[in-house]
């Protein structure tokens, strides 16, 4: 999955993590302070990380590469807020009952 934000000073940088983990920890649209944004996709791309571990008997590098430049990048700013854009694919919508036939009785 990617997900897509907006750093304090508008710079904007696409990451990638190979489990969808990510929406555990970040949602779309939602603004995080910098520190909370940092300590949330960090943990989330650590977590998929080490599912890919599990199921393939090696980390994912590429998330790991992004915590990293979220991490330096992070650095870069005194505070503010970082904005996730967009997070694709998103998670599905969540099942509903069927409604009941009409004129049925329960």
């Amino acid at each position: 999955m990617t997900f897509q934000v907006r750093w304090p000073d508008g710079s904007e940088t696409a990451c990638y993590s190979p489990s969808l983990v990510v929406h555990d920890w970040l949602t779309a649209g939602a603004e995080y302070p910098l520190a909370d944004f940092v300590e949330r996709s960090t943990t989330a791309l650590r977590i998929a990380s080490e599912r890919v571990a599990a199921a393939y008997g090696f980390a994912c590098t590429s998330a790991m590469q992004h915590q990293a430049e979220i991490t330096t990048i992070a650095a870069t700013h005194e505070g503010g807020a970082v904005r996730v854009l967009e997070m694709h694919p998103p998670l599905p919508a969540p099942a509903t009952a069927p409604a009941p036939p009409a004129g049925a009785s329960w």
